[in-house]
Protein backbone atom coordinates (compact mmCIF):
# COMPACT_ATOMS: atom_id res chain seq x y z
CA UNK A 1 0.00 0.00 0.00
CA UNK A 2 1.09 3.61 -0.78
CA UNK A 3 2.74 5.28 2.12
CA UNK A 4 0.85 8.13 4.23
CA UNK A 5 1.54 11.15 6.12
CA UNK A 6 -1.24 9.89 8.74
CA UNK A 7 -2.39 6.22 9.95
CA UNK A 8 -5.15 5.11 7.69
CA UNK A 9 -8.46 4.39 8.57
CA UNK A 10 -11.70 3.16 7.06
CA UNK A 11 -14.85 3.40 9.38
CA UNK A 12 -18.11 0.96 8.37
CA UNK A 13 -20.89 2.64 10.56
CA UNK A 14 -24.96 2.40 10.28
CA UNK A 15 -27.84 1.44 12.44
CA UNK A 16 -28.40 -1.84 13.81
CA UNK A 17 -28.89 -4.73 11.68
CA UNK A 18 -28.27 -3.02 8.60
CA UNK A 19 -25.78 -5.24 7.53
CA UNK A 20 -22.64 -3.76 8.91
CA UNK A 21 -20.69 -7.01 9.51
CA UNK A 22 -21.53 -8.49 6.29
CA UNK A 23 -20.29 -5.51 4.01
CA UNK A 24 -16.85 -5.07 6.64
CA UNK A 25 -16.53 -8.98 5.87
CA UNK A 26 -16.81 -8.34 2.27
CA UNK A 27 -14.50 -5.50 2.41
CA UNK A 28 -11.75 -7.15 4.46
CA UNK A 29 -11.93 -10.65 2.12
CA UNK A 30 -8.65 -12.42 2.18
CA UNK A 31 -6.78 -8.84 2.76
CA UNK A 32 -4.57 -7.37 5.11
CA UNK A 33 -7.52 -5.80 6.84
CA UNK A 34 -8.43 -6.21 10.54
CA UNK A 35 -11.57 -5.13 12.06
CA UNK A 36 -11.79 -3.06 15.43
CA UNK A 37 -15.44 -2.96 17.03
CA UNK A 38 -16.97 -0.02 17.62
CA UNK A 39 -20.10 -1.54 19.54
CA UNK A 40 -20.76 -0.51 23.39
CA UNK A 41 -22.37 -3.92 24.17
CA UNK A 42 -19.61 -6.54 22.00
CA UNK A 43 -16.86 -5.07 24.74
CA UNK A 44 -18.75 -7.55 27.45
CA UNK A 45 -17.63 -11.27 27.36
CA UNK A 46 -20.57 -13.79 27.84
CA UNK A 47 -23.45 -11.38 25.81
CA UNK A 48 -23.79 -13.36 22.99
CA UNK A 49 -27.21 -13.67 21.57
CA UNK A 50 -28.30 -10.05 21.86
CA UNK A 51 -25.10 -8.51 20.51
CA UNK A 52 -25.03 -10.17 17.17
CA UNK A 53 -21.40 -10.60 17.64
CA UNK A 54 -19.17 -11.75 14.56
CA UNK A 55 -19.57 -15.48 14.15
CA UNK A 56 -16.44 -17.77 15.18
CA UNK A 57 -15.86 -18.44 11.61
CA UNK A 58 -15.48 -14.71 10.80
CA UNK A 59 -13.45 -13.80 13.76
CA UNK A 60 -10.96 -16.70 12.34
CA UNK A 61 -11.32 -15.40 8.71
CA UNK A 62 -10.67 -12.19 9.99
CA UNK A 63 -8.74 -10.66 13.01
CA UNK A 64 -11.37 -9.05 15.40
CA UNK A 65 -10.20 -6.39 17.77
CA UNK A 66 -12.33 -5.13 20.83
CA UNK A 67 -14.81 -7.93 21.27
CA UNK A 68 -15.23 -9.49 24.88
CA UNK A 69 -12.56 -7.10 26.72
CA UNK A 70 -14.45 -6.57 30.21
CA UNK A 71 -16.34 -8.81 32.39
CA UNK A 72 -20.52 -7.80 32.13
CA UNK A 73 -20.70 -6.91 35.88
CA UNK A 74 -18.12 -4.04 34.85
CA UNK A 75 -18.58 -0.77 33.63
CA UNK A 76 -17.00 0.67 30.33
CA UNK A 77 -16.53 3.72 29.45
CA UNK A 78 -16.38 6.28 26.13
CA UNK A 79 -12.90 7.48 27.13
CA UNK A 80 -11.77 3.69 27.88
CA UNK A 81 -12.74 2.36 24.63
CA UNK A 82 -11.41 5.42 22.77
CA UNK A 83 -7.62 4.84 24.01
CA UNK A 84 -8.00 0.83 23.36
CA UNK A 85 -9.30 1.53 19.71
CA UNK A 86 -6.58 3.89 19.17
CA UNK A 87 -4.24 1.40 20.47
CA UNK A 88 -5.26 -1.21 17.98
CA UNK A 89 -5.41 1.26 15.13
CA UNK A 90 -2.03 1.90 15.44
CA UNK A 91 -0.77 -1.45 15.94
CA UNK A 92 -2.66 -2.78 12.96
CA UNK A 93 -1.05 0.39 10.69
CA UNK A 94 2.50 -0.35 11.91
CA UNK A 95 1.75 -3.96 10.80
CA UNK A 96 0.99 -2.77 7.15
CA UNK A 97 -2.40 -3.62 7.41
CA UNK A 98 -5.77 -1.85 6.97
CA UNK A 99 -7.66 -1.27 10.01
CA UNK A 100 -11.68 -0.83 9.67
CA UNK A 101 -13.37 0.71 12.56
CA UNK A 102 -17.02 -0.87 11.88
CA UNK A 103 -20.10 -0.56 14.61
CA UNK A 104 -23.20 1.72 15.33
CA UNK A 105 -21.98 3.21 18.47
CA UNK A 106 -21.90 6.96 17.02
CA UNK A 107 -19.79 7.85 20.22
CA UNK A 108 -17.22 5.71 20.46
CA UNK A 109 -16.79 6.32 16.70
CA UNK A 110 -16.72 9.84 17.01
CA UNK A 111 -14.13 9.88 20.06
CA UNK A 112 -12.05 8.12 17.88
CA UNK A 113 -12.35 9.64 14.59
CA UNK A 114 -12.45 13.22 15.53
CA UNK A 115 -9.75 12.75 18.57
CA UNK A 116 -12.55 14.09 20.73
CA UNK A 117 -11.15 14.32 24.59
CA UNK A 118 -12.61 13.25 28.07
CA UNK A 119 -11.41 15.15 30.71
CA UNK A 120 -12.99 14.35 34.05
CA UNK A 121 -15.41 16.77 35.23
CA UNK A 122 -16.35 17.59 38.44
CA UNK A 123 -20.30 17.45 39.29
CA UNK A 124 -22.10 20.67 38.70
CA UNK A 125 -24.80 21.58 41.67
CA UNK A 126 -27.17 24.18 39.34
CA UNK A 127 -27.62 21.83 36.55
CA UNK A 128 -28.46 19.01 39.00
CA UNK A 129 -30.77 21.05 40.47
CA UNK A 130 -32.13 21.96 37.74
CA UNK A 131 -32.88 18.70 36.01
CA UNK A 132 -33.84 17.14 39.50
CA UNK A 133 -36.59 19.50 39.72
CA UNK A 134 -37.28 18.71 35.48
CA UNK A 135 -37.59 15.15 36.93
CA UNK A 136 -39.53 15.83 40.23
CA UNK A 137 -42.32 17.59 37.85
CA UNK A 138 -42.58 15.04 34.99
CA UNK A 139 -40.35 12.43 35.93
CA UNK A 140 -37.56 10.14 34.71
CA UNK A 141 -38.65 9.90 31.25
CA UNK A 142 -38.22 13.39 30.44
CA UNK A 143 -34.47 13.15 31.55
CA UNK A 144 -34.08 9.80 29.51
CA UNK A 145 -35.51 11.75 26.53
CA UNK A 146 -33.11 14.50 26.77
CA UNK A 147 -30.41 12.31 26.81
CA UNK A 148 -31.13 10.52 24.24
CA UNK A 149 -31.57 13.52 22.02
CA UNK A 150 -28.07 15.06 23.13
CA UNK A 151 -25.84 11.24 23.67
CA UNK A 152 -28.13 8.37 22.46
CA UNK A 153 -25.81 5.91 22.98
CA UNK A 154 -24.80 6.78 26.65
CA UNK A 155 -28.71 7.20 26.30
CA UNK A 156 -28.51 3.12 25.17
CA UNK A 157 -26.73 2.47 28.03
CA UNK A 158 -29.07 3.77 31.20
CA UNK A 159 -32.42 2.36 31.78
CA UNK A 160 -34.93 4.78 31.43
CA UNK A 161 -35.39 4.84 35.24
CA UNK A 162 -32.02 5.01 36.91
CA UNK A 163 -32.67 8.20 38.22
CA UNK A 164 -29.44 8.81 39.77
CA UNK A 165 -27.57 7.65 36.43
CA UNK A 166 -29.28 9.81 34.35
CA UNK A 167 -28.98 12.71 36.48
CA UNK A 168 -25.20 12.70 36.41
CA UNK A 169 -25.07 11.80 32.66
CA UNK A 170 -26.58 14.87 32.06
CA UNK A 171 -24.58 17.11 33.91
CA UNK A 172 -21.50 15.85 31.41
CA UNK A 173 -23.62 15.05 28.49
CA UNK A 174 -21.44 17.77 26.77
CA UNK A 175 -18.25 15.77 27.72
CA UNK A 176 -19.43 12.61 27.18
CA UNK A 177 -20.54 13.57 23.70
CA UNK A 178 -16.97 14.75 22.92
CA UNK A 179 -15.31 17.95 23.16
CA UNK A 180 -14.03 18.48 19.63
CA UNK A 181 -10.02 18.03 19.86
CA UNK A 182 -7.10 18.56 17.58
CA UNK A 183 -8.13 17.91 13.63
CA UNK A 184 -8.50 13.85 12.78
CA UNK A 185 -5.68 11.86 13.65
CA UNK A 186 -6.28 9.76 10.95
CA UNK A 187 -6.52 9.60 7.29
CA UNK A 188 -9.90 8.57 6.99
CA UNK A 189 -12.20 7.24 4.35
CA UNK A 190 -15.83 6.69 5.69
CA UNK A 191 -18.84 4.89 4.72
CA UNK A 192 -22.00 4.61 5.93
CA UNK A 193 -24.55 1.52 4.87
CA UNK A 194 -28.57 2.32 4.90
CA UNK A 195 -31.68 0.74 4.07
CA UNK A 196 -35.00 1.85 3.12
CA UNK A 197 -37.13 1.98 6.88
CA UNK A 198 -39.40 -0.49 5.99
CA UNK A 199 -36.44 -2.94 4.65
CA UNK A 200 -34.26 -2.38 8.29
CA UNK A 201 -37.52 -2.71 10.20
CA UNK A 202 -37.96 -5.82 9.23
CA UNK A 203 -34.52 -7.40 9.42
CA UNK A 204 -34.76 -5.76 12.92
CA UNK A 205 -37.83 -7.93 13.61
CA UNK A 206 -36.30 -11.00 12.34
CA UNK A 207 -32.89 -10.09 14.20
CA UNK A 208 -34.69 -10.26 17.57
CA UNK A 209 -36.97 -13.52 16.62
CA UNK A 210 -33.50 -14.97 16.28
CA UNK A 211 -32.09 -13.99 19.37
CA UNK A 212 -35.12 -15.32 21.31
CA UNK A 213 -35.03 -18.31 19.66
CA UNK A 214 -31.37 -19.03 20.04
CA UNK A 215 -31.80 -18.61 24.04
CA UNK A 216 -31.41 -15.26 24.81
CA UNK A 217 -33.41 -15.64 28.18
CA UNK A 218 -31.64 -18.46 29.10
CA UNK A 219 -28.40 -16.37 28.36
CA UNK A 220 -29.59 -13.61 30.94
CA UNK A 221 -30.36 -16.56 32.98
CA UNK A 222 -26.72 -17.73 33.21
CA UNK A 223 -25.36 -14.46 33.46
CA UNK A 224 -27.85 -13.42 36.67
CA UNK A 225 -26.52 -17.11 38.31
CA UNK A 226 -22.74 -16.01 37.98
CA UNK A 227 -24.01 -12.71 39.91
CA UNK A 228 -25.06 -10.16 37.08
CA UNK A 229 -27.46 -8.18 38.40
CA UNK A 230 -30.30 -6.00 36.70
CA UNK A 231 -27.93 -2.36 37.70
CA UNK A 232 -25.07 -3.41 36.02
CA UNK A 233 -23.70 -1.41 32.78
CA UNK A 234 -23.97 -4.57 30.82
CA UNK A 235 -27.66 -5.64 31.45
CA UNK A 236 -28.93 -2.18 29.69
CA UNK A 237 -28.67 -3.17 26.51
CA UNK A 238 -31.10 -3.59 24.16
CA UNK A 239 -32.65 -6.95 24.47
CA UNK A 240 -30.75 -7.79 28.22
CA UNK A 241 -32.75 -5.27 29.82
CA UNK A 242 -35.99 -6.96 28.49
CA UNK A 243 -34.77 -10.02 28.75
CA UNK A 244 -33.84 -10.14 33.01
CA UNK A 245 -37.22 -7.89 33.30
CA UNK A 246 -39.10 -11.03 31.47
CA UNK A 247 -37.10 -13.42 34.05
CA UNK A 248 -38.27 -11.45 37.58
CA UNK A 249 -41.66 -11.47 36.18
CA UNK A 250 -42.03 -7.73 35.29
CA UNK A 251 -43.68 -9.16 31.96
CA UNK A 252 -44.47 -12.15 29.47
CA UNK A 253 -41.90 -13.28 27.48
CA UNK A 254 -44.26 -12.17 24.27
CA UNK A 255 -44.20 -8.63 26.03
CA UNK A 256 -40.83 -8.60 25.96
CA UNK A 257 -40.37 -9.54 22.63
CA UNK A 258 -42.57 -6.68 21.11
CA UNK A 259 -40.74 -4.70 23.65
CA UNK A 260 -37.38 -5.14 22.24
CA UNK A 261 -38.66 -4.72 18.61
CA UNK A 262 -40.20 -1.19 19.69
CA UNK A 263 -37.18 -0.48 21.55
CA UNK A 264 -34.73 -1.31 18.55
CA UNK A 265 -36.21 0.47 15.78
CA UNK A 266 -36.42 3.81 17.89
CA UNK A 267 -32.49 3.30 18.57
CA UNK A 268 -32.26 2.35 14.64
CA UNK A 269 -33.67 6.19 14.32
CA UNK A 270 -31.86 7.74 16.90
CA UNK A 271 -28.30 6.31 15.10
CA UNK A 272 -29.31 7.52 11.65
CA UNK A 273 -30.45 11.00 13.49
CA UNK A 274 -26.89 11.03 14.87
CA UNK A 275 -25.21 9.46 11.83
CA UNK A 276 -26.68 12.02 9.09
CA UNK A 277 -24.78 14.95 10.95
CA UNK A 278 -21.45 14.06 9.64
CA UNK A 279 -20.92 15.50 5.69
CA UNK A 280 -18.01 13.26 5.36
CA UNK A 281 -19.58 9.61 5.32
CA UNK A 282 -20.62 8.06 1.90
CA UNK A 283 -23.42 6.06 2.45
CA UNK A 284 -24.34 3.30 0.48
CA UNK A 285 -28.03 2.08 0.43
CA UNK A 286 -27.83 -1.95 0.06
CA UNK A 287 -31.24 -1.94 -0.81
CA UNK A 288 -31.44 -3.65 -3.95
CA UNK A 289 -27.90 -4.55 -3.67
CA UNK A 290 -25.73 -7.11 -2.03
CA UNK A 291 -23.16 -6.83 0.91
CA UNK A 292 -20.62 -8.14 -1.64
CA UNK A 293 -21.30 -4.96 -3.87
CA UNK A 294 -20.61 -2.53 -0.94
CA UNK A 295 -17.52 -4.24 0.22
CA UNK A 296 -16.08 -4.30 -3.09
CA UNK A 297 -16.85 -0.76 -4.03
CA UNK A 298 -15.26 0.20 -0.38
CA UNK A 299 -12.08 -2.07 -1.72
CA UNK A 300 -11.87 0.25 -4.81
CA UNK A 301 -12.43 3.67 -2.76
CA UNK A 302 -9.36 2.24 -0.52
CA UNK A 303 -7.17 1.39 -3.93
CA UNK A 304 -8.05 4.97 -5.17
CA UNK A 305 -7.01 6.24 -1.91
CA UNK A 306 -4.17 4.60 -1.01
CA UNK A 307 -3.36 1.73 -3.47
CA UNK A 308 -4.15 -2.01 -3.43
CA UNK A 309 -4.98 -3.76 -0.26
CA UNK A 310 -1.89 -6.32 -0.04
CA UNK A 311 -3.02 -10.04 -0.32
CA UNK A 312 -1.95 -12.31 2.46
CA UNK A 313 -0.51 -15.54 1.56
Amino acid sequence: MAVVDRPRLVVILGPTAAGKTEVAMEAAGRSGAEIVAADSMTVYRGLEQGTAKPSAQDRQSVPHHLLDVVEPTASFSVARYQELARQAIGAINRRGRLPLLVGGTGLYISAVVDYAEFPPLPPRPEVRRRLTAAADREGTALLHEELSRLAPDLAEAIHPNDRHRLLRALEIAGTEAGERGPPPAYDLLLFGIQRDRAGLYRRIEARVDRMFAAGLVEEVAGLRAAGVRREHQSMQALGYREAIACLEGEYSLEHAIYLVKRNTRRYAKRQMTWFRRDPRIEWLALDGQSARWAGQLIRERVAARWGDIVELG
